[in-house]
Formats: structure tokens, sequence, C-alpha cells
């Protein structure tokens, strides 16, 4: 049994849920794969995979070698890379995942830049608010906003995102600017339901964090309509930094309770360890550090 055809059967079953879809994206039979798993489990003497008619799930040992597993894959694709990578032309079809408003204003200009220095490569961008399996839906790497819970994707930081409350204006003027968290409470706010998905608010105070209910009069799924909703008075609104940017440039929104805001979130550009990083993928993201700046946490 050669240990590394094993290990990549293996976290092939694990992320495709299955052993004739693992065998498909391996170019092996499925009994193929069954032999390497088996051998694999012997090896280690432990049972992986626990395997029923309908599905295929790990056990506890087998998600603890899961994440090792990936790593070795990953350390070996990167020697085996590293000598030619710097080389080899970018080309072929780059895919690329990013949310809707961030990559409409921030990622759709990297794109562009990156297709006219690397005429060879083919881009797609994929603009989406839910949070997409790379590894499933055929991502090469994608930006993303937030703490990063998958242990199976690499990450690269490229800045940090504060989370910002704003008012127009006119409505400071007319309702008074709110001192602390718990003045919201006298306050019209206008929710951005992408956020979170309860219509609590987050803030640091003395040290600690607190949770403000909101009772929103106005609520959207997309931040442009509770920015514009904003910016006529309709109330406070919470959005990341970047979305309110112009308006605030403008003069047309009002940053509040900036010392109570939480820590910013980190920005990162992310793609699978069980995926050979290619030149394709490795040009787009030096090409992300030589040109974006993404730091969107100062005051």
């Amino acid at each position: 049994m050669d240990r590394l055809d094993a290990m990549a059967a293996f976290v092939a079953v694990a992320d495709l849920q299955g052993f004739a879809p693992a065998a498909r994206k391996l170019g092996l039979s499925p009994s193929g794969v069954t032999r390497l798993i088996a051998a694999l489990e012997d090896r280690v003497g432990a049972r992986l995979l626990q395997r029923t008619t309908r599905s295929v799930t790990l056990t506890d040992i087998g998600a603890r070698y899961l994440e090792r597993a990936r790593r070795i894959l990953a350390d070996v694709e990167e020697a085996e890379a590293s000598a030619g990578a710097e080389r080899t032309l970018p080309k072929g079809r780059l895919v690329v995942s990013a949310p809707v408003g961030f990559g409409r204003i921030h990622v759709t200009p990297l794109m562009s830049a990156y297709l006219k220095r690397y005429p060879e490569v083919s881009g797609e961008l994929r603009l989406s608010d839910r949070m997409i399996n790379l590894v499933e839906d055929g991502i090469d790497c994608a930006v993303r906003i937030g703490h990063l819970p998958d242990s199976s994707l690499v990450a690269r930081g490229f800045g940090q995102m504060r989370r910002i409350v704003v008012a127009s204006p006119d409505y400071l003027s007319q309702r008074g600017v709110p001192a602390t968290p718990a003045a919201i409470a006298a306050h019209d706010t206008i929710q951005f339901g992408a956020l979170a998905a309860s219509p609590d608010w987050r803030f640091v105070e003395a040290g600690r964090e607190i949770r403000v209910p909101c009772t929103p009069r106005f609520t959207s799924n997309v931040a442009d309509a509770a920015i514009w909703h904003a910016e006529q008075g309709g109330g406070l609104t919470r959005v990341l930094a970047y979305q309110a940017a112009d308006a605030i440039k403008a003069g047309r929104l009002q940053i509040v309770l900036a010392d109570y805001e939480v820590p910013p979130l980190p920005i990162h550009i992310v793609y699978p360890t069980s995926r050979l990083l290619s030149a394709k993928v490795r040009a787009f993201i030096d090409l992300a550090g030589e040109t974006c700046d993404w730091q969107f946490a100062t005051r």
C-alpha cells in the first residue's frame, strides 16, 4: 500500500462523503478506493470511517486523522510544486469566490488586473454571501471576511474589517447621538440581515462583550438598502466599514459608538489544503498582496 495514495483516498471520501464520488475524483474504481481505505485502517489499527448503506461518516479517530492527513498531503504537494511553480506561467481557468458587496467593489478590479497580466487564464468570479464549500463547488480560492472555523483551509491574511454603527447627520441632530450601546433602545434601527441571524448588536464595554437587543423598523438582506435608508434619516444601522465608506466620506453618514466596537474581522484569501497550490492561484494571491489595500480597521 502506498501511504500517500491511501491518505488521498481517505481525504477524498471524507470530503465527498462517499466512495463512488471519491473514486471518480481520483480516477479509480470504487473497489480500489475501498481497498485503500481498508489497508489504511489496518495500518493505523482503527476504524476511520463509519459506513452504512446510505452514508459515510467519520469516526472520532477518523476526524482527528483527517486533519493530520490533510497537512501531510499539502506539505508533500507543496514540496513537489515549489521547485517548478515559479517557472510555470499561470494558465487554465481560475474560479474565485467572494462576498457580494466586497467582491463587486474590491475583488472585481483585482480579477480584472489579474486577467490582464496573465492572458492564458480565463476567470470566473462567483459572488455569494453564503458559505461555499470550495472543494464541492470547484472553487480555486475565496475571499472571506470573518474568523475561519474550517481547519481544512489554508489562509493568508490581507487586512481587517470594522463593524460600525452609522446614521445620517440629520437623524442624529433630531434624535441625539447615542453615548452608550444601551442608548440604542431609544432609537430607530435598521437591520442588515446578512450580518447576523439575530437582531442583537454586539459591542465591547468595560472590557467585556455585551449584546444589545434591537427591534428594527427596517430590515434588508442587502447592505445598500440598509445604508440608503439610513442616509434618508431612517435610523441607526450596523454594517461593515467598506459598505458605508463612500457615504461616510461624502458626509451622508456619521459613525457613532466607535469606542464600543468589537474587534475587527480578519480578511483572508483561502484555498483548500487538499488542493495543490497551482501557479494560477499563487499568482492571484501574490497580485492581491501587491495591489490590494484591505485595511478597514482604522478609525
